[in-house]
């Protein structure tokens, strides 16, 4: 085993490098780079060089005389080519693609993510910040979804064809043909004040007043703040999770080995829950690395956005959209190396639930 996890951490080295030389590469001939970010929001706003470059009144003179003509940049008119290429050194464009490539993975190798363009604020900070949000929506709706869809899984297993098995299916296929900012919409509508009730607050984790409440006073609070969020988010998930715990135990249901243990006169729940359980969670365990990623790192813009709260969704979508390529590349590295490392954990956890399993007899 000791060998096979070696091989599996050796791998991540190209993998990850290939993850990043893909999109670093792909980000090369998109058009609209940061520098044309900010000669876009110059336009009509006076004075805001010695802001952005942190120069001081001589850039405007030269503004003011200089002719960028020959400017590689599209809407680049009337600016100083002088400005241009300070701005093409704060943001390292004057060096040739492959050294900017080496230097960022370079940093990035002693997990030195930089600052973000436009913040101000170290990408690690920026995470932090907006990272809460996102693991309480995503953490909550795992842990309901979980819940909820094993143990429902396992009885339309039990129960397959009876009417039970039969709407709840239509059921949970019904909410997973909803998309969740549309159900998010819907909640909105009729328990945050949209047009009916008003039950649900509709901004933010917490009150205003979450300071000068009781420890109790706070729990509610927080409950209070993520009921809707957490519901939109999760009603999708049931029915990928649930059907395919389902399918998991009717396989298993079917082999040799449950038959004998019946025929022994075992009850039903020990045939389940003893023998057929650890088998057949393994095809549920594979799934893990994904969801662990989408839970902690990830986010849904829409719903984020429609409930007002900042997290890991929206920060990714502004990133991208402002060319913020320390955040987009930091978190892009970061995230991807987790979930490398994830999918070694995921099958050690193989052998922990089935210690048949023997990834070194397979190398």
């Amino acid at each position: 085993m000791g060998a096979y996890i070696l091989r599996r951490l050796l791998l991540v080295i190209p993998t990850l490098l290939g993850i990043m030389v893909i999109n670093f590469t792909l980000t090369q001939f998109v058009p609209g780079g940061p520098i044309e970010q900010i000669i876009a929001n110059m336009e009509g706003q006076g004075n805001v060089f010695q802001n952005i470059a942190g120069g001081n009144g001589d850039v405007q003179q030269q503004m003011d005389s200089a002719d960028s003509s020959s400017s590689k940049y599209v809407g680049a008119r009337g600016l100083p080519p002088e400005f241009i290429k300070q701005l093409e050194h704060e943001f390292g464009f004057d060096k040739p693609p492959l050294e900017r490539f080496m230097l960022m993975m370079w940093n990035y190798v002693r997990f030195d993510f930089g600052k973000s363009w436009f913040r101000s604020i170290s990408v690690v900070d920026l995470v932090l910040e907006k990272m809460p949000v996102s693991i309480t929506i995503g953490l909550w709706s795992t842990l309901i979804a979980y819940m909820v869809s094993i143990p429902l899984g396992i009885r339309k297993a039990v129960r397959d064809g009876s009417r039970f098995d039969t709407w709840t299916s239509g059921a949970i296929i019904v909410g997973y043909a909803i998309p969740g900012f549309l159900f998010a919409i819907l909640l909105i509508v009729l328990f945050a004040g949209g047009s009916y009730w008003r039950f649900f607050p509709l901004r933010g984790l917490t009150s205003d007043n979450w300071d000068q409440l009781s420890l109790v006073g706070k729990v509610v609070d927080y409950f209070w703040h993520i009921t809707l969020p957490v519901v939109a988010s999760t009603i999708s998930s049931f029915a990928t999770l649930t059907l395919l715990t389902k399918n998991s135990f009717l396989d298993e249901v079917k082999k040799q080995y449950v038959m004998t243990a019946r025929a022994k006169g075992l009850k039903e729940s020990t045939v389940m829950y003893r023998h057929v359980f650890r088998n057949a969670m393994l095809i549920v365990i594979s799934g893990f690395p994904a969801l662990f990623i989408s839970v902690f790192f990830g986010g849904s813009v829409i719903i984020e956005t429609l409930f007002s709260l900042d997290g890991l969704g929206r920060l990714g979508y502004e990133a991208a959209v402002a060319r913020d390529y320390p955040v987009v590349f930091g978190t892009l590295f970061a995230f991807s190396l987790m979930g490398l490392i994830i999918g070694i954990v995921t099958d050690l956890t193989y052998v922990l639930v089935d210690p048949r399993i023997d990834f070194e007899s397979r190398g």
